[in-house]
């Protein structure tokens, strides 16, 4: 175990805690807006390669970005389920959890893929109809979502994987491997658009082979690592144990993020309702949005991961610790990335699209999000917080009710009344501010550092 430990590139345990923060959350932060750029390349490359088909396909491919991200952040964060498991595990100096943990996390990968894949073809087309997507769209959608959905076993394995590097402190290998397919994907894009004349068919193709590549680079790193978290492929099996303390902390985590992505599905039904330049101009900004979220939630799972280290070791007052510094490094980075996204906001939306009726009222939906994602940030660090002493199931409820309950509501009663974009936008700012003020009102009532003061080195369970 010293070995391993040494081995670690961001020790959690000991030393400062300040500087390893950025070390840890910066890379993440990479990866997950690499992750986004393969849809924003597929949105850049229909939006400018597909001639008059252009707003058309850019609607196509943004009118499924609530269906996947519904679906891929389910599963991530029962990974990060995994990732507290196996951090804990670490800090409690429990070889034998983190080998059971991290191949069962490999099976359920693979196995909850291949079952997003064969249920999401069986109904991709109800779903499509329940958005209300626009008939000249419909086809277009429906073919880029199929095609996607092919590729969910390599895109979740990746997650998964790169959970297990993470938990040991290690998020450069899973930014490098994301790199390498980032650049696969956009040569891909460019290839089946431009030289072989497709259209979203080409792009998602290219994502799917692309995430095909990021996730065998791991399992490859993941076979030829230290002993550790080593896989071995012929040990690959449910352990029914860790199984349940990677859900019992990752399925709640995962409906938490869903859950943002299930109301993003009612919100995106009624921005489909405006029409295909309002659908077009949402989709555009959303990848705007998403570059400063997945920024801002680095440093929510980085508080997760160093408090799962902290209290498998004991080290209740390093948790106190990660919390505070987690919300001053976090506040930093993510008024830095507001203003950036805000003073260059119409530059970048007109890369997707050039259409200054789109670069507006994008604009317009850039203004209200990115300023509301502060409160965002308050809540995203202290359910973290709350995860990393295992506490997950709280955090979840409270986001249910504090986004998912007030956006849909504010959509069936606000928006009937008065249906106009700027009604659904303001939908974004009330549910934040809310759900920040419960998650905090939880934390001052759950005291964990208190609770787990008196605990040594106990098991997840």
């Amino acid at each position: 175990m010293e070995t391993a430990k040494k081995k670690q590139k961001n020790d959690m345990l000991h030393g400062t805690i300040w500087n390893k923060l950025p070390r840890f959350a910066l890379p993440v932060a990479a990866t997950a807006i690499l992750e986004q750029l393969f849809n924003a390349a597929d949105i850049a490359v229909v939006g400018n390669f597909t001639g008059a088909d252009r707003t058309v396909a850019v609607a196509a491919v943004g009118a499924n970005s609530p269906i996947i991200s519904l679906i891929v952040n389910l599963f991530i964060g029962i990974a990060l389920g995994a990732n507290v498991v196996i951090a804990n595990a670490i800090g409690r100096d429990d070889r034998e959890t983190v080998h059971r943990a991290v191949h069962t996390s490999i099976i359920m990968a693979l196995a909850g893929g291949i079952l997003v894949t064969v249920f999401g073809e069986l109904i991709a087309g109800s779903l499509l109809r329940m958005l209300q997507v626009p008939q000249d769209v419909y086809p277009y959608a429906l073919l880029y979502l199929r095609i996607y959905l092919m590729g969910m076993p390599v895109i979740l394995l990746y997650n998964f994987e790169a959970a297990i590097f993470r938990s040991i402190g290690d998020t450069k290998i899973p930014l490098a491997a994301l790199a390498l397919s980032g650049v696969l994907n956009v040569i891909l894009n460019l290839f089946f658009v431009i030289v072989l004349k497709m259209t979203v068919n080409g792009v998602a193709i290219a994502t799917v082979i692309s995430n095909a590549l990021s996730a065998v680079i791991l399992y490859v790193r993941l076979m030829r690592t230290d002993k550790y978290i080593q896989v071995e492929t012929k040990k690959l099996r449910i352990d029914w144990p860790s199984f349940g303390r990677i859900l019992k902390i990752g399925l709640p985590a995962g409906i938490q993020s869903a859950v943002f992505s299930f109301s993003n599905i009612v919100i995106q039904s009624a921005i489909n309702s405006l029409g295909k330049v309002v659908m077009a101009a949402s989709s555009a900004a959303c990848n705007i949005e998403a570059i400063v979220y997945n920024l801002m939630n680095s440093f929510s799972q980085a508080c997760t991961t160093f408090v799962g280290q902290n209290y498998g070791a004991g080290e209740i007052g390093r948790c106190r610790k990660t919390l505070t510094l987690c919300l001053i490094e976090d506040g930093i980075a993510t008024g830095l990335a507001i203003t950036l996204g805000l003073v260059a906001g119409r530059f970048l939306l007109s890369i997707f699209n050039s259409d200054p009726v789109v670069v507006e009222i994008g604009y317009s939906r850039l203004t209200i999000i990115l300023s509301a994602y502060v409160f965002s940030m308050l809540y995203e660090v202290m359910s973290g917080y709350l995860r990393g002493f295992g506490i997950s199931l709280v955090p979840a409820i409270l986001t249910t009710i504090g986004v998912c309950g007030i956006r849909i509501a504010w959509i069936e009663i606000a928006f009937a009344k008065n249906p106009t974009f700027q009604t659904i936008m303001t939908a974004y700012p009330v549910s934040l501010a809310t759900t920040a003020l419960l998650i905090l009102i939880a934390l001052l009532l759950y005291r964990p550092s208190r609770r787990f003061a008196s605990m040594q080195r106990s098991p997840l369970v």
